[in-house]
């Protein structure tokens, strides 16, 4: 009977074998299409910071992080964007999906996972048709805190730059290695 049933089970596991695959595939490319974009505008930012001070970073920030997704999102065929809970552009409010995501890296982040290891990957339907979904943890470093930090670590200059840009800014108050927001990309199967 035991060899009867495994003799059963074997071949349906070896029809899923071509779809785990697939699947690791296309979680794959996603990380990689993720991962493209942050250390371009950090490289960025970097350069921006020691020309003209934080507070130069933010009009770069603003111009160059969505430029930089743009050219992912054609050079791949993936729409790349960031979001976050605590949005400093009023275009990276996250969907559903995206703020499921957000809140479940918040909860694991808690419960002791590194955030820059806290991703999602998941294959969902949309509007009837199938969509690959990837979201990876943009968790805040040292650079980050002239902008992001708390404000203690915020200058007046880049206080002044923030108020006038964004008004309605909620991306201020970070520590080291918390998440910031996260890089979400999607695309139809």
């Amino acid at each position: 009977m035991k060899k009867l049933i495994i003799a059963l089970l074997a071949p349906s596991a070896l029809l899923a074998l071509p779809a785990l695959a697939a699947e690791e595939a296309w979680v794959a490319e996603a990380r990689a299409v993720a991962g493209s974009v942050p250390p371009k505008l950090l490289s960025v930012l970097t350069e921006e910071i020691k020309q003209s001070g934080p507070e130069g970073a933010i009009a770069m920030c603003r111009d160059e992080a969505p430029r930089l997704a743009r050219a992912a999102s054609q050079e791949t065929g993936w729409a790349v964007r960031r979001v976050s809970l605590r949005n400093r552009n009023p275009k990276a409010v996250p969907d559903a999906w995206e703020q499921a995501a957000l809140l479940d890296f918040d909860r694991r982040a808690a419960a002791g996972e590194k955030p820059a290891t806290l991703e999602r990957a998941e294959l969902v339907q949309e509007d009837g048709r199938a969509v690959y979904r990837y979201m990876r943890a943009l968790p805040t470093q040292e650079l980050c805190l002239g902008c992001h930090g708390t404000d203690d670590r915020l200058s007046p200059a880049v206080k002044a730059r923030l108020a006038a840009l964004y008004p309605d800014d909620k991306a201020v108050g970070y520590g080291l290695g918390q998440i910031r927001g996260a890089m979400t990309i999607k695309k139809p199967q």
